[in-house]
């Protein structure tokens, strides 16, 4: 117990005690996982403008998005470059590895991150975070695995979805809302 010349300790604030970095798979996650491929050998993937929206909220939130993927695709460097994302890592072997590596450079502890991810090579990784999501149509190992389930299939809302969960839960849902619906701009 403190002496009374020592004032109290403060307790920390939700953004310093909660999550510092949103960390998202791509393919099956922030696309439908659908690999389409043109006959002079270009790539095709879709993303959903609502995920967009809520890398924006991540944005406001003061909350660092980031991307950990097996493949490799130069319209992934696209859109994390629309979506302001700077933590981009492709070609992950071992994406529990490249978790843990992101978080350490950055100093924030296993708590202070979250991750969504769908298939079964995500599940390492999920277990490296504090908070765990998944698309609605994801592994069924992996809905096992995540504190919270998607109503939204991957590609299609369910990274909006997380988002929106992980804010909730720390309870900065109204505050982010608020500069959102403020005019605090558009990434989506």
């Amino acid at each position: 117990m403190p002496s009374p010349a020592t004032p109290p300790p403060v307790p920390p604030s939700p953004v310093a005690d909660g999550v510092r970095l949103f960390v998202m798979d791509v393919d099956g996650t922030l696309t439908d996982g659908t690999l389409t491929y043109g006959p002079d050998g270009g790539e095709w993937k879709s993303f959903h403008a609502r995920d967009g929206m809520g890398v924006h909220l991540l944005h406001l939130a003061g909350i660092v998005p980031a991307i950990v993927t097996g493949r490799r695709s130069d319209i992934v460097e696209r859109r994390a470059r629309e979506l302001g994302i700077r933590e981009v890592v492709q070609g992950a072997k071992d994406k529990a590895g490249e978790v843990r590596r992101l978080r350490e450079r950055l100093g924030l502890p296993a708590h202070a991150v979250a991750y969504v991810g769908d298939d079964l090579s995500d599940v390492p990784p999920m277990r490296e975070a504090g908070f765990a999501a998944a698309p609605a149509d994801a592994a069924p190992e992996v809905r096992q695995a995540a504190a919270f389930v998607a109503g939204n299939v991957g590609g299609r809302g369910a990274v909006r979805d997380a988002v929106e969960a992980l804010l909730r839960r720390e309870g900065r849902w109204d505050e982010v809302l608020a500069r959102c619906l403020a005019g605090a701009g558009n990434l989506s």
